[in-house]
């Protein structure tokens, strides 16, 4: 079973609604096989609702993450992914770092989309950004880049880690 973590800060708003795009549209494709589709945070606090303008920019988008809660990055989380996308390149280096052996899955969302490293910028270190307009960077990066992100899962999966 192919599975893919999106990760970002705090797990309340770009992560959640990273696997939200990415798990409606598996779902929409009525793809038969189980994929594991899930969330973090590097300094996530477990058990956090998504924030009130993530769950407003979800809903906008057509998705709901009433349900979410946040979920701290762990050993074992990392351990069960075939890929990992992270929001920022600071992510990328602190988690090729901690999980040195997994650092082959761990890769920048924008990397696997567009073929280059450009951060997603976070709605609360950025509040001069409309959080409608990240969410939509995001929607729209997932859509754009969905069969990349199978593909590299897929590639991933069928690397056995040494």
């Amino acid at each position: 079973m192919p599975a893919v973590l999106f990760v970002c800060t705090a797990n309340q708003f770009r992560s959640p609604i990273a696997a939200a795009c990415f798990a409606r549209k598996y779902e929409a494709l009525g793809w038969q096989s189980n994929w594991l589709v899930s969330s973090a945070g590097t300094w996530a606090l477990p058990g956090n609702p998504a924030l009130p303008s993530a769950i407003q920019a979800a809903y906008r988008l057509g998705l709901s993450l009433a349900e979410h809660r946040s979920v701290p990055i762990s050993a074992r989380l990392v351990s069960i992914q075939d890929l990992i996308l992270v929001m920022e390149a600071g992510q990328k280096e602190a988690l090729r770092a901690e999980f040195s052996i997994f650092r082959k899955r761990i890769l920048l969302l924008s990397e696997v989309v567009n073929d280059r490293s450009e951060d997603i910028p976070d709605p609360v270190a950025h509040p001069d950004i409309p959080a409608y307009e990240i969410a939509s960077q995001i929607k729209d990066m997932i859509e754009r880049g969905y069969y990349r992100i199978c593909a590299q899962a897929l590639k991933s999966q069928s690397v056995a880690v040494p």
